[in-house]
């Protein structure tokens, strides 16, 4: 991390960006990336110093009912960046969101900023993981099942369908970046396709059946009025 000179967010005093205590009032720095501009910038500054952009608050909120790390089993602690509410490993740097919460980074810019903001100062302590193992939720203890994101983002996330999401170090910051470049319209393209291209399937097995019927002079059964509600069921499945 390159070395720059800040303020402290207390007193105004001239810090070096390394320190984790300013000298002269004694209060516990720790930086954290600007939301705009990703220049570092002390926890609790109102500006950053770079573009002056006003930054998101982040306070960390002492609760024992964080849960444990799925990683490390270590005591969970409690962020709010902004408007994002999550829990974070001092240990492994993972992050835990719940299903809401994780929802609601997805389709807010300015959630997706902060969070990246405070993400790019974040001094890391994780080692990258050379195992792939299935992790428990913090909150139930359940194994949680593995997901590529979106089909397409290439990054595997841990999922507990009834309460949220865990990421590792990194993947977080690279979800919403795959988002922020139009990752989320692409898969929902590649979605669509999938869909029509089953449906076709579906078209094609139909056609198929009744042309067995015919051979087979069964084709009253398919036109039978009983039968008329089944048919528009069918063609339901087929409408766009």
């Amino acid at each position: 991390m390159t070395v720059e000179a800040l303020n402290c967010p207390n007193c105004g005093a001239g810090v070096a960006s390394d320190r984790t205590q300013c000298e002269f009032c004694k209060t516990r720095l720790k930086t954290i990336g600007c939301p705009s501009c990703f220049g570092m910038m002390f926890l609790g500054s109102k500006f950053c110093g770079h573009c002056g952009a006003i930054a998101a608050p982040v306070e960390i909120i002492d609760d024992e009912s964080c849960g444990d790390c799925p990683r490390c089993r270590r005591s969970l602690e409690k962020l709010e960046i902004g408007e994002t509410r999550l829990r974070g490993c001092v240990t492994c740097d993972g992050l835990w969101l719940d299903a809401a919460m994780f929802e609601s980074v997805c389709a807010d810019r300015e959630q997706q900023s902060a969070v990246l903001g405070f993400l790019s100062g974040r001094q890391k302590h994780s080692q990258p993981l050379t195992k792939v193992n299935y992790v428990p939720c913090p909150d139930c203890g359940h194994l949680m099942n593995r997901n590529n994101f979106a089909k397409a983002s290439g990054v595997i996330v841990d999922i507990c369908k009834n309460h949220g999401v865990w990421f590792d170090s990194d993947e977080l910051p690279a979800i919403v970046e795959f988002i922020q470049k139009g990752g989320m319209e692409i898969a929902r393209q590649r979605e669509r396709n999938e869909i029509e291209q089953e449906r076709e399937k579906l078209r094609d097995e139909q056609r198929r059946l009744a042309m067995q019927a015919n051979r087979s002079g069964l084709s009253s059964f398919i036109e039978d009025p009983a039968n008329s509600g089944t048919r528009t069921f069918v063609r339901r499945l087929f409408d766009i």
